[in-house]
């Protein structure tokens, strides 16, 4: 796994104006998708494979 120092964050693209009341997602590692608070960055994050992200993004409804 990349050093995780090196992650890259981008926030939602529906986070609003405000851009602090969603979710930020780095995709740029190495068998891992790092996901926190926006609001809460240093409270840690949630890790998860490329396939289980891509799985869990494919079925959000849309709206």
């Amino acid at each position: 796994m990349d050093n995780l120092t090196r992650a890259r964050w981008r926030k939602s693209s529906r986070s609003g104006s405000s851009g602090n009341n969603c979710v930020e997602v780095a995709d740029n590692l190495t068998g891992v998708v790092l996901v926190r608070d926006s609001k809460d960055r240093d409270a840690g994050n949630l890790a998860f494979t490329p396939y289980a992200w891509r799985a869990f993004v494919r079925n959000l409804p849309t709206t």
